[in-house]
């Protein structure tokens, strides 16, 4: 299966619990933010920026705790900021599991090993790594040397010790989808059990808007990209990647992923900022949606990111004949741990590197050979 079981399950029984008391918007994952503070500054990000007036400031685990009981959400997205800056992550984490939530919890991978020892494997808790490229591609876009090779050894570590590890990758206007597609057979030999990618969507707090892509550049780059990834275990659903690629539209569902910080629920959405609401039933009850999406606000004209899209996909927004078929296949045909990929002919092999120019490889239509060595040979970081 794509995911485990009982995340499956849980799910599919609160939509259709959800659905058959006539409940209009209801969310699907929180995106938990108990701290906007980061050890990084990623080019593409914004949250540092957007937060620099209250970057210090921190909700407790038991705000945290009432927020997901509020909303009601079965997944929660424990992101930020950098979570595991977050002194009372490991309690987090815990009181969250023990409601019965399944968990992602989102890091750029430097400090996985330092606090691994913190948690326990279950399959209602995945490591998230944040990777954009292979080495030097990443850490030209986290603008520090040695992030990826920390983040790898986190990711060694918490397969090691049992933990379900997926990835998210980022895909900017001059990402190398090939590229994109090496790191996950590199990640596939490390035995990740899943991949996601969305597009960089240029909100209001970045900086550097030049890394963006406009829609068309986006299904450009998917309908590239889905080829050679697509045998990977994908975590975002065929109709959302298919939305990706242009061959159907979907509406944003931003009230899906509803985001709580220390500033309150966020509205509209993960990615803009209009007001911070008390309470959940304010954010639902308060967000004029019909002043939002595609030909009503044009901040949102480009953005086609999973937090607002997916939600849409597995919700039925705009179904078509099928498509309940489609998203059962898709579900029972994924395979965790990296197998898929070892199956259909891959070799784990990666050259950890990639090219390094801007905030990908630089090259928008060809692919430069890897290093025939294997990768990272020589020194105490042996991968492979």
């Amino acid at each position: 299966m794509r995911f485990p079981f009982k995340l499956t399950a849980n799910l599919t029984r609160y939509i259709m619990n959800k659905k058959m008391s006539g409940a209009g918007k209801f969310p699907l994952v929180l995106m938990l933010e108990p701290l906007h503070a980061c050890n990084l500054t990623c080019t593409g990000c914004g949250r540092i920026r957007e937060y620099k007036s209250t970057i210090s400031e921190m909700i407790s685990v038991e705000q945290c705790v009432a927020a997901a009981e509020e909303c009601g959400a079965p997944v929660v997205s424990v992101c930020g900021g950098e979570p595991l800056i977050y002194p009372e992550i490991d309690h987090l984490v815990r009181e969250l599991l023990d409601r019965g939530r399944h968990i992602y919890l989102c890091t750029n991978g430097m400090f996985v090993r330092k606090r691994l020892h913190e948690f326990k494997p279950t399959s209602s808790f995945f490591w998230n790594i944040h990777l954009d490229g292979l080495e030097r591609t990443h850490d030209l876009c986290v603008e520090r040397d040695g992030v990826f090779r920390e983040a790898v050894e986190g990711i060694k570590a918490a397969k090691a010790a049992g933990f379900l590890v997926c990835s998210n990758t980022t895909i900017y206007k001059e990402t190398d989808v090939h590229e994109i597609a090496e790191l996950f057979e590199f990640l596939a030999g490390l035995g990740v059990d899943g991949y996601m990618v969305s597009p960089a969507y240029s909100y209001a707090s970045v900086q550097t808007r030049e890394i963006f892509m406009s829609r068309e550049e986006i299904r450009e780059k998917f309908r590239l990209a889905c080829a050679l990834i697509e045998k990977y275990n994908l975590m975002m659903s065929p109709i959302y990647m298919e939305y990706l690629r242009g061959e159907r539209e979907l509406m944003c569902t931003a009230w899906g992923n509803p985001t709580y910080n220390p500033r309150g629920w966020k509205g509209p959405c993960y990615l803009m900022t209009d007001a911070h609401h008390a309470s959940f039933k304010d954010f639902v009850e308060k967000t004029p949606w019909d002043s939002y999406g595609r030909g009503r606000d044009p901040r949102c004209e480009d953005c086609m990111v999973h937090v607002g899209f997916e939600p849409s996909a597995v919700l039925g927004a705009h179904r078509k004949l099928g498509d309940n078929w489609k998203m059962l296949k898709w579900q029972l045909s994924g395979q965790m741990g990296g197998g898929k990929a070892r199956k259909n002919g891959s070799n784990g092999r990666a050259n950890g590197h990639g090219n390094g120019n801007g905030h990908s490889s630089g090259h928008t239509g060809t692919h430069q050979p890897s290093d025939p060595k294997p990768a990272y040979q020589n020194g105490a970081f042996n991968i492979l």
